[in-house]
């Protein structure tokens, strides 16, 4: 991603790190150095208020009750709902979808839309680079109905390669599924290109946007994409929670998810009829405080301002690369030049376990092993890479600590 100027009137790091509590934390007696925003981001103090302020004032049930705390609770849910679709301009409040996350958003998807439209023979279309939760459920629905997965390629240095995904679109392709930005990469994918193609032979397009919205400003009529997904926890709000856009038209035909309550309009023992948009894929009670939860932290997001969020990351990510590729023996998996918010790397004869377990002893949380893409680390030749990834509140100090840490283990390893 290009560089933007960053508002420092509005975009000061070390105020914005007291917004984060466990920020303050000691890890092994040293400052904690979070850097798994990829696996999970932090919560600050007003999404946490989020969740104690609905369990000490607003505890109930939505949309049945008529009583107070009833209303009370189902017009939060609902705003945060109209959050979510201003957040990534969805056309109406309607195409907002609320599930556990990314990952049952996805399979949403695959069961109903994949359930409906694909038979014998017909073709999927995912990339090298997906997460296993844009792979598994396309296996199993193409294993149900005898449809095949084709694979868009990449080259090394971590780019889709778009003539070859040109030259699997056809005929047989029903639908295309791929991630905005690699959770192991940091690619930002070209999805503009990717879906504009599928749209000349009426194909819709999923995104996979786990990695996105946190990162990068999303619009989804800008995109035209027909699906996407993201989790609410990569958003600095709770876990539990995620989101899944949909195209009106796409989710009228879909059939429903899951039975039970609040998805209906009407049951008899004869036969169901099916409650309208957004609730048609709502089974059951929701989560309740996770979904206001997710609202708080869109709010948040917001009086930072999504742009200068992704300009002074960027500078952190340019920052932190330079400095790591001075290390010796220090090899970056990934680096195109289109990317964001992480960095891969493994080091010359020492397991990235041995990497993570002893920057851990060092305060430094960062991730490791194969990040839920074994093909992908397949096509890289890696069991696995050690994962440095940033968020908001990081800093170029504790890029400083990571690359450190590094060279100690390496000194140590020697």
């Amino acid at each position: 991603m290009k560089s933007g100027i960053i508002n420092k009137t509005i975009y000061d790091v070390d105020k914005i790190r007291k917004d984060f509590p466990i920020l303050e934390s000691m890890i092994h007696g040293k400052p904690l150095c979070y850097l798994d925003n990829a696996a999970t981001t932090q919560k600050p103090k007003s999404v946490i208020a989020s969740d104690v302020n609905y369990y000490t004032h607003l505890n109930s049930n939505i949309h049945r009750g008529v009583h107070s705390l009833s209303e009370a609770a189902t017009k939060a849910y609902e705003d945060a709902r109209i959050r979510v679709q201003k957040f990534i301009n969805a056309s109406s409040e309607k195409e907002i979808i609320f599930t556990r996350g990314t990952t049952e958003s996805i399979n949403l998807v695959a069961q109903t839309l994949g359930r409906s439209i694909l038979k014998e023979g017909d073709e999927i279309i995912i990339s090298t680079m997906e997460h296993h939760s844009n792979i598994v459920p396309w296996q199993l629905i193409a294993a149900e109905k005898k449809a095949k997965i084709k694979i868009i390629p990449i080259i090394d240095k971590g780019d889709l390669i778009l003539d070859e995904y040109r030259k699997l679109l056809s005929p047989k392709t029903k639908i295309v599924s791929v991630v905005y930005v690699s959770n192991s990469l940091g690619t930002i994918n070209d999805v503009e290109t990717i879906i504009s193609l599928a749209h000349k032979q009426n194909i819709p397009v999923l995104l996979d946007a786990a990695q996105a919205v946190n990162h990068l400003p999303v619009d989804v009529q800008k995109l035209d994409c027909d699906f996407l997904a993201f989790s609410g926890h990569k958003l600095y709000g709770p876990t539990g929670i995620g989101v899944l856009y949909g195209k009106s038209h796409y989710l009228e035909s879909m059939p429903p998810y899951q039975g039970g309550g609040d998805m209906i309009s009407k049951v008899t023992f004869e036969e169901t009829t099916f409650n309208s948009l957004p609730y048609k894929f709502e089974a059951g009670t929701s989560n309740i405080a996770g979904t206001i939860g997710l609202g708080a932290a869109i709010d948040y997001v917001n009086t930072i301002g999504i742009n200068n969020i992704a300009a002074y990351e960027h500078k952190l990510l340019e920052y932190a690369t330079e400095e790591l590729l001075k290390i010796n023996g220090l090899r970056i998996i990934g680096q195109s030049d289109n990317k964001c918010s992480l960095i891969s790397f493994v080091l010359d004869n020492i397991h990235p376990h041995d990497v993570g377990t002893f920057l851990d002893f060092e305060g430094i949380a960062i991730r490791t092993g194969h990040h839920c893409t074994q093909p992908l680390m397949d096509r890289f030749g890696v069991p696995a890479t050690s994962r440095a990834s940033f968020g908001l509140y990081n800093t170029k100090y504790e890029v400083d600590i990571l690359a450190a840490g590094i060279k100690k283990i390496i000194e140590v390893f020697k």
